[in-house]
């Protein structure tokens, strides 16, 4: 694992690590344990609770990540950008269980560039432009039941360029620096547009 200085990335307060997850982005799950490290996609993730911060996130029991979660009883989400589509797709098409059993892992083979996170030894990926460290919340029967895993968020970052002042800023940000949203088949599609809603008369705000 590479220690990597990135300029625009940023510690985001655990208060508003929420944010990062409530616009329903894909993410990116990394996890190690014993050595052994893999990366996958996931496209059902959400945020539970702000203080502390909690989220959600489905992990197929039958993935090598999932097994590595099982050990470690820690994980990091990463918020892949449009400029990281193939890579998504990609990490979330193929098995990293082959790739351990011959030594090597889907960091290796893509010579993803990685960075230390600050709670745990799962990898970071460069390059997104989010990230949060978890340590899962034990529910055993919730999670072989229906490979849903509960998390605390330990520690979470930002790209700067894109998370401004605690909300997303796609609208000034680089097209290649908005998230995925995963439609199926490989077909993802980014955050349009902002449109900001306005309270209705009639109604107090509360």
């Amino acid at each position: 694992m590479t220690t990597m200085t990135d300029p625009h990335r940023i510690d985001v307060p655990l208060a508003q690590a929420s944010r990062l997850l409530n616009h329903g982005p894909t993410v990116l799950v990394s996890a190690a344990h014993g050595g052994q490290r893999n990366l996958m996609a996931a496209a059902w993730a959400m945020p539970l609770d702000f203080e502390p911060p909690k989220v959600a996130v489905v992990i197929d029991k039958a993935t090598f990540t999932r097994r590595l979660i099982d050990a470690s009883g820690r994980f990091a989400l990463q918020l892949p950008c449009a400029a990281q589509a193939d890579l998504c797709f990609s990490v979330g098409s193929s098995s990293g269980a082959a790739l351990a059993e011959a030594g090597t892992d889907k960091f290796e083979r893509l010579a993803l560039r990685t960075f230390a996170g600050r709670h745990g030894e799962a990898p970071l990926v460069a390059g997104c432009v989010a990230w949060l460290e978890c340590r899962v919340i034990a529910w055993p029967a919730v999670q072989a039941a229906h490979d849903l895993f509960l998390a605390e968020v330990l520690g979470a970052q930002a790209d700067g360029r894109v998370f401004v002042n605690g909300r997303w800023q796609f609208d000034a940000a680089p097209p290649a620096l908005r998230t995925l949203h995963h439609l199926g088949g490989g077909q993802f599609v980014l955050p349009g547009d902002g449109l900001r809603g306005q309270l209705l008369p009639g109604l107090a705000a509360g």
